[in-house]
């Protein structure tokens, strides 16, 4: 029987799913799959990408772990694709690679001062108190107040780790440099702008609610906000999900320190919508100084047209959450202004004549961009993998498909690679490490040590 040597380049969800639909699929031939990860654990986003605080997201871990704990899938941790193994290699090797490597990147916010000192990306603060091995430990949080640029729930994931009292993460698995900096932290308002209105926002019912449970931190929501147009009321009769948010805020405009009336509570969080950003101030120093937006209101079509009304709010950082963006891969071809690997559902395109590749496929977030929630990539590799089976004829025919020979290239080059048991060392000494202080598990963050204690050195 034909066999299907077959290269993931992706170890997070999306590719762990496509490995697994294409175990389970109908074919009339064997497989055998290898998934190549930059780094030394598996699981890519939902271990780097979602909030300490959220453990019912993290539950998708368990189902990827049992997936890859049935032992018919190897896992190459700690390889980089374009240096450790390039696609020669892959060529040499598998009949084709899916490419899986999602999108880590901050996408830009193109406006005057953006690149004040005290202005981040949400993806690299999001990597950080992840504990992600390739950003520093430190992270610089000096502000009182801070401005977060964006309504979808990455936004408000990072607004709810700034506004948050730091003792209130100790249950969780936030590293201990994490926990030491947001301890630290002397931040009392945390300002959240979006250019639409609250029934045009991007965030689930389920984020924001959060957000309105959090220990002495009141809400600051502004009655200005809610003069809603024929387009939001609409939206509120038919959606649920926007009837929901729309009752959550209701509910807080009741509240005590609503429109500056002054809450009792240390912190502030102030949601502003109709914000559309218009320059990020700078002191004499170029430090972030004050966030300067436009008012806008609805233009009747859904979307929302400048009022020309200016205003400003004295901030010391600032931090864009206005999308993730992908990265380009060495050899492969990239749509620079999608921030996509180009492709017909998931058959890889050659830049230049549009043309497919054959042997190259690409499935979640690289393939279709940062949008949609987990569980979106399952669908999405569906798609890939039907064309994977039915491009049989159009494989690689590799020289050496033995699957001994990927070790042997690896340990010659010397590159530390870690596997599946490797995993579960880690896995189990995170979780020891959390053990005495009742905490699911304390991860391990420098890579090196991550290597270490994965290879049993």
């Amino acid at each position: 029987m034909t066999k299907l040597r077959l290269a993931i380049v992706g170890a997070g969800p999306a590719g762990i799913y496509a490995a697994d639909i294409l175990l389970k699929a109908e074919r009339q031939f064997d497989v055998s799959i290898d998934l190549f990860e930059q780094l030394p654990a598996p699981y890519g986003l939902v271990r780097y990408g979602v909030a300490p605080d959220h453990p019912r997201i993290k539950g998708v871990i368990t189902a990827l772990r049992e997936v890859l704990d049935r032992g018919d899938i190897r896992i190459f941790g700690n390889v980089r694709f374009g240096e450790d193994i390039t696609l020669d290699d892959l060529k040499q090797h598998y009949n084709a690679v899916i490419f899986s490597t999602g999108a880590i990147r901050d996408a830009d916010l193109d406006i005057p001062g953006i690149d004040a000192h005290g202005s981040y990306g949400a993806a690299d603060f999001v990597s950080w108190f992840d504990g992600h091995p390739d950003v520093p430990r430190e992270w610089p949080l000096e502000a009182e107040s801070v401005a977060v640029i964006g309504n979808g729930n990455v936004a408000l994931d990072i607004t709810r780790m700034l506004a948050k009292h730091a003792d209130d993460l100790l249950p969780t698995e936030v590293p201990d440099n994490v926990y030491q900096g947001l301890k630290a932290s002397p931040v009392t308002d945390v300002h959240v702008f979006g250019r639409r209105g609250p029934a045009q926002v991007k965030f689930t019912p389920l984020e924001l609610r959060e957000l309105g449970e959090l220990r002495d931190v009141d809400m600051v929501v502004y009655d200005e906000d809610f003069d809603y147009d024929e387009a939001s009321l609409a939206a509120i009769q038919t959606n649920k999900q926007v009837k929901v948010i729309d009752r959550v805020l209701q509910e807080w405009r009741t509240r005590p320190g609503v429109n500056n009336a002054g809450g009792e509570a240390s912190r502030r969080l102030h949601l502003h919508f109709w914000a559309k950003p218009v320059e990020v101030v700078k002191d004499a120093e170029g430090r972030v100084a004050a966030f300067r937006y436009e008012r806008t209101k609805p233009d009747a079509e859904g979307g929302v047209v400048g009022t020309g009304e200016i205003r400003e709010v004295p901030i010391q950082a600032i931090y864009r959450a206005v999308g993730y963006f992908g990265s380009p891969l060495k050899d492969i071809p990239f749509d620079e202004r999608h921030g996509v690997i180009p492709n017909h559902e998931g058959q890889v395109l050659s830049a230049e004549s549009n043309e497919r590749i054959p042997g190259v496929y690409a499935t979640g977030w690289i393939k279709r961009g940062p949008v949609g929630l987990i569980g979106h990539t399952k669908s999405d590799a569906m798609e890939t993998v039907r064309h994977v089976i039915n491009d049989q004829g159009e494989w690689w025919r590799p020289a050496h498909p033995e699957e001994e020979a990927i070790p042997a290239l690896l340990e010659e080059r010397g590159v530390r690679w870690t596997d599946l048991d490797g995993w579960h060392r880690l896995d189990e000494h995170e979780m020891a490490l959390g053990a005495p202080h009742e905490r699911a598990r304390i991860k391990v963050v420098p890579r090196d040590e991550m290597i270490a204690i994965s290879r049993g050195e």
